[in-house]
């Protein structure tokens, strides 16, 4: 069954999914790539990149885990790169190179018109300026039956959480602790927006927080 879903999304122990200040030198704002050491050490994180290593174990697994059945992406334009305003050309492909780890359909919000972008490796980011219930339509459509992977940022995050989008989600509590940046739940009430179901699962470099919502995995 088709899910609309969270994964691997970090997070520090105080709360924090981003830091603050994001510019080209700080993608996910200021100490914020700390977060993710958990993923990078993983050797899912290393077959992405063409390398050889890295760690196995539960990180690892809740890392490929993430990346399973998933037919379609959505992401914030922040989560896309640094650029703000209208585009200039096409000169801003995204931070990861020629070939982008999304492998599918990636469903962009912006307020800003930009042709669809195709990359190596299966990835095509298409910019959507109506809106996420629009986004996620199109995202859904993509996926041809298989779930959506809601990527970030934060505010996209709560957004689809406030609007009921989202089934279930994977955290990773980071061992870190921000003290400012992007906070993910500051507000929200996920029982009532009917998430009743809360697993935690020990890993070396982080906690796997699952949360769904009734019904759900």
């Amino acid at each position: 069954m088709s899910k609309v879903r969270v994964a691997a999304f970090s997070v520090s122990v105080d709360g924090f999914g981003a830091g603050p200040k994001q510019d080209l030198n700080n993608p996910l704002g200021v100490r914020g790539l700390e977060l993710h050491r958990w993923f990078f050490e993983t050797e899912s994180f290393c077959k992405m990149h063409g390398k050889a290593g890295g760690v196995r174990g539960v990180d690892d697994e809740f890392a490929a885990r993430s990346f399973e059945h998933v037919g379609a992406w959505i992401l914030g334009r922040n989560m896309f790169g640094p650029v703000r305003g209208p585009w200039e050309g096409d000169s801003w492909k995204g931070w990861w190179g020629d070939e982008p780890p999304y492998h599918t359909p990636v469903f962009v919000l912006t307020h800003h018109a930009r042709p669809s972008l195709t990359m190596e490796g299966g990835t095509t980011f298409h910019f959507v300026t109506d809106g996420l219930e629009a986004a996620l339509a199109r995202a859904k459509d993509a996926a041809n039956g298989k779930d959506v992977r809601i990527g970030g940022g934060v505010s996209v995050i709560r957004q689809c959480l406030t609007a009921g989008y989202i089934d279930e989600m994977h955290i990773a509590m980071s061992p870190v602790l921000l003290g400012e940046g992007e906070h993910l739940f500051s507000g929200i009430d996920l029982s009532k927006l009917g998430f009743d179901r809360v697993r935690f699962v020990a890993g070396d470099g982080a906690t796997h927080v699952l949360i769904s919502k009734a019904g759900g995995a």
